[in-house]
């Protein structure tokens, strides 16, 4: 059995209940969902629950943390998880070479990762021919506050990290930006407030109120600034 890690921060029960958020961003990600689905760093399998389409054939949950891993089991057994989903103890570079994936998800995850080029590269030779490697993430550099370095952040993306970090083999279809109107709630909290986690009540008001305005004005700015940036990349066919 491999050593257990453990995950340092303390948000993702908050931010589970942050539905209309996800649901947002998994609008913009579902339509590239294929068969067999590498989710990497599944956490407590909260963004599982809502991206994992009936009609797939296997949904691998890789965490590294055997705590987190238990909720994700505990919700297979519930059926609050579809049964096609397979908790995996571990990190990408420990899975078996040979199995190869339609789609990885990096779901608030590669922010976490040191070396985020190599761990892309890896992903991209997990990858079936034709298939995708999805990454949402926290954006813009500016906006790096205690929050961040509370919860292990290395850093946050701009649409120029997210070409720079494209591995040889991949091709960039998709390179935006979700929650404008969030990310000015996350500059006020970097001058004003220096929160190292948000309260119930905020993620309340900002899941409740703010993200159906982002949803508009995201639309009305082509999707060039948010508190958060997806990158999708896609494997050739041949």
């Amino acid at each position: 059995m491999m050593p257990d890690q453990s995950y340092i921060g303390q948000e993702l029960e908050i931010f589970a209940r942050a539905v209309n958020w996800k649901r947002y961003f998994s609008d913009h990600i579902r339509p590239f969902i294929g068969s067999k689905v590498l989710e990497v760093g599944a956490g407590i399998g909260a963004t599982t629950e809502i991206l994992a389409p009936q009609e797939c054939s296997e949904w691998v949950c890789l965490e590294p943390d055997s705590h987190l891993l238990s909720v994700i089991e505990g919700k297979i057994q519930q059926g609050t998880l579809p049964n096609f989903c397979r908790p995996v103890q571990g990190t990408l570079h420990q899975l078996p070479v040979s199995e190869k994936f339609d789609t990885i998800l990096y779901i608030d995850v590669l922010e976490h990762i040191e070396n985020d080029y190599d761990e892309l590269n890896t992903a991209s030779q997990r990858l079936s021919p034709g298939g995708k490697l999805v990454v949402l993430s926290p954006a813009h550099d500016f906006l790096f506050s205690n929050f961040d370095k509370a919860i292990g952040h290395f850093r946050r993306y701009n649409r120029q990290m997210i070409r720079s970090a494209t591995p040889p083999e991949l091709e960039l279809i998709s390179n935006k930006y979700l929650d404008a109107v969030g990310a000015l709630t996350s500059l006020a909290n970097k001058l004003l407030l220096g929160q190292k986690n948000p309260t119930l009540e905020q993620i309340y008001f900002w899941d409740h109120w703010l993200v159906p305005m982002s949803k508009v004005v995201d639309k009305l700015t082509g999707h060039n600034f948010g508190r958060s940036i997806i990158g999708i990349w896609k494997k050739p066919d041949g």
